[in-house]
């Protein structure tokens, strides 16, 4: 019987990382069997990227995920509701010498389609919009806005389009989903440490979906 790729999920801090594996192994659970590999890719888009790479190389896994916390750019997106990129946007590409699209990439189609599931048991809400991507702490409304603004989308991050160009360049399913832990404004930190691993525990919940 030939034994199915591994399906790879990252966590770019090792506090989402071990929040995530603890809710994805817990009894009642998927099994750690090696069919899931989770691991830390690290913080930002080069080092998630690198990381991304190196896994990639090492596991030919079925997909990449890319999982982690991000901060609400929408009034309709709240703390602990979880964002299902359909694409990523690359918001801090900024080019001077010409005029050219921000970076995009799209979430895989398949792997979409198989969480556009009824969820009337999940306490939170799920979201299928636009992650922005880029290496910023994101703490203020005007900043959130113009964000906002430029791409479209209801949440913002940092490593996203890092995981995306690492899977593309392997040709490898990939998919970004966030947990919102603050609403890009405020006192950040302090949500970001209140919500974290509920927020994983409701990422989890959504993953088993794959």
């Amino acid at each position: 019987m030939v034994k199915m790729p591994p399906l790879l999920i990252l966590t770019p801090l090792k506090i989402e990382h071990d929040a995530l594996r603890a809710a994805l192994f817990a009894p009642g659970g998927i099994p750690d069997d090696g069919s899931v590999i989770v691991a830390v890719g690290g913080h930002g888009k080069v080092e998630f990227a690198l990381a991304a790479q190196h896994l990639l190389r090492l596991h030919s896994p079925r997909a990449l995920i890319a999982v982690g916390a991000a901060g609400s750019l929408s009034p309709r997106v709240k703390p602990l509701d979880i964002v299902v990129a359909l694409e990523t946007v690359e918001h801090d590409f900024n080019l001077r010498f010409i005029q050219r699209p921000l970076p995009r990439f799209n979430g895989d189609p398949a792997l979409i389609d198989r969480l556009r599931r009824p969820s009337s048991d999940f306490d939170f809400e799920l979201h299928f919009a636009t992650v922005a991507s880029g290496d910023e702490d994101v703490i203020e409304a005007a900043r959130a806005q113009q964000i906002a603004a430029l791409t479209g989308a209801v949440a913002v991050a940092w490593e996203g389009a890092g995981g995306a160009r690492a899977a593309r360049l392997n040709k490898t399913p990939y998919l970004e989903i966030r947990a919102i832990t603050d609403l890009a404004q405020g006192e950040v930190m302090k949500d970001f440490k209140s919500n974290i691993q509920k927020g994983m525990q409701n990422a989890a919940r959504v993953l088993r979906g794959l």
